[in-house]
């Protein structure tokens, strides 16, 4: 079974989608989706996705996932699950993940544009929270929804504008 919905965020439309295992697309939805979308959906993975951002987009951390379903090449995989363990209200920049992905493969480097090809394709938006990642430098960078999306999704979590040190 396929399912899929607009769930109406704070900052526009978005579409879920699920299978029977769990949910395999969370993005910013465009006009002609909204349109042709339902706005309610009943599979139980798009209810908790619905729960979830719920909580996300009043401003709490939400202390569960709701089961998803994702797929894409290990190397892509093994970058979406390094985004999914960068805290609430934090971020961390391309090239910081792409050392940590060295590391786990035994490599002395590995390119942060590659990560950023991983990151760019991640399936479910803010879930898998790719909007944490920066540039070089703590620089706000690439995000399929667009800049100004990722910039409210940090000022949400409170992390943008950076600290200064």
């Amino acid at each position: 079974m396929f399912s899929a919905t607009i769930y109406l965020s704070p900052l526009g439309g978005m579409l879920l989608t699920a299978n029977d295992v769990g949910l395999v697309g969370l993005r910013f939805a465009s006009a002609q989706e909204r349109a042709v979308w339902a706005v309610d959906g009943a599979d139980v993975a798009i209810a908790a996705a619905k729960r979830w951002l719920d909580c996300y987009f009043s401003g709490q951390e939400p202390d569960f996932t709701p089961p998803l379903h994702v797929t894409g090449t290990e190397f892509c995989r093994s970058v979406w699950r390094l985004l999914l363990h960068i805290p609430y209200g934090q971020t961390v920049t391309y090239g910081h993940l792409a050392a940590k992905i060295a590391r786990q493969r035994g490599l002395k480097r590995m390119a942060a544009q590659a990560v950023g090809q991983a990151v760019g394709r991640n399936p479910l938006a803010i879930i898998i929270p790719c909007h944490r990642v920066l540039g070089v430098g703590g620089k706000l960078t690439g995000y399929a929804g667009g800049l100004d999306k990722k910039c409210r999704l940090l000022q949400l979590e409170r992390a943008w504008p950076r600290p200064q040190a």
